[in-house]
């Protein structure tokens, strides 16, 4: 099954994928970095597009 993983010390808090697929991530208010809406989330091509439109290339999708 396939994860999804964020690198917080590498996110900039930009809020990119947050906007792309607010159904998998959201801001963290006190950190200012992006987490999972849920723990185990689906990963749809919006997934994908949001990792790949992260500008600190913080987010990746291991199989």
């Amino acid at each position: 099954m396939a994860e999804i993983v964020i690198d917080t010390y590498r996110c900039s808090g930009c809020g990119t994928c947050a906007e792309m697929c607010p159904e998998v991530f959201r801001m963290d208010n006190m950190m200012e970095k992006a987490e999972l809406v849920t723990v185990a989330p689906q990963i749809t091509d919006a997934v994908y597009q949001a990792a790949a439109f992260c500008p600190e290339k913080c987010i990746a999708v291991s199989p």
